[in-house]
């Protein structure tokens, strides 16, 4: 079992006569992802609010600061309890037999046209063997066309930009992957969060942009862009696409710097240090869901 120790710091400054804020930079609770402690720290004196989505439960921070200076700062200790399974196991769901909540995550989206996609993902996909192997063949195909790049994207860069331009970020690898899975009617989501393990040359810790995809009646991991290890990823949120989770939205007139983000391996209960790795087998950090 990994366990990882973190925090996120975040810096504003806000103009009068104050802003609303939104934040999803908690570590969520799931049946492989445990939150063993963790604490908030405001600078300002505010009453939080947190709401937890009954859907996806991402979890919602809602603060309406007071003009001035503002640093909100989340520790946490996290527990990776990864469910593992060999690709030749990991079949692909049919359609009659996913459950609800996937649905959602077959559709088009902002980000991920995947409806402007189909014949693409047909020629490239559509044959091959329907399970895991063929999404990391997606995966695989993203992670060779398109350059990680710095600063080369916006927030209102879509799968299909990405597609023309071959650079991005972690996002916009993980937008095009999910809309070529959900071409070939495979449900994929995207996930935020943070991770341990990225190379140095990247700069400093950020936040992270990843893919789950539904396959044999759970979520699993995997990242396009390349950059990180899975194994060392703390999901914060989930969504269609990064439209619907945002680490923080901001309402009125705010300054803000680059986050301040610090991520290390420690000790587990057991008194072991598990370092994170990549490995050639699914991981996934969810439960197993069944058809309504």
């Amino acid at each position: 079992m990994v366990r990882l120790q973190f925090s996120v710091e975040l810096n504003y400054d806000i103009a009068a006569p104050g802003s609303d804020f939104i934040f999803n930079i908690q570590a969520a609770q799931t049946g492989h992802q445990t939150v063993v402690t963790e604490s908030l720290g405001i600078s300002q004196v505010l009453t939080p609010n947190v709401y937890i989505d009954p859907v996806t439960h991402n979890r919602f921070l809602r603060l309406k600061a007071f003009a001035g200076p503002l640093t909100v700062r989340y520790d946490a200790t996290v527990d990776l309890n990864h469910f593992t399974a060999p690709p030749e196991q990991i079949g692909e769901v049919p359609i009659a037999d996913l459950p609800g909540p996937v649905l959602p995550y077959l559709y088009p989206s902002r980000y991920c046209q995947s409806d402007r996609l189909l014949q693409l993902a047909a020629k490239e996909f559509g044959t091959l063997w329907q399970g895991y192997s063929r999404v990391q063949a997606i995966r695989d195909w993203v992670n060779n066309r398109v350059a990680f790049r710095s600063n080369t994207s916006t927030g209102m860069t879509s799968a299909v930009d990405t597609l023309v331009d071959q650079v991005g970020v972690c996002r916009d690898f993980a937008h095009l992957m999910i809309a070529l899975c959900r071409a070939v009617n495979i449900p994929a989501r995207f996930a935020t969060g943070i991770d341990f393990g990225a190379a140095p040359i990247l700069g400093p810790p950020d936040f992270h942009a990843y893919v789950e995809v539904y396959l044999g009646g759970r979520w699993y991991i995997f990242d396009p862009s390349g950059v990180a290890i899975p194994m060392g990823f703390v999901r914060f949120g989930i969504g269609r696409d990064a439209a619907d989770v945002a680490f923080a939205t901001m309402f009125g007139g705010v300054i803000g710097t680059a986050p301040g983000i610090h991520i290390e391996a420690i000790a587990n209960a057991s008194g072991e240090l598990v370092m994170p790795r990549h490995v050639d087998y699914g991981l996934s950090t969810d439960g197993q869901l069944v058809r309504n």
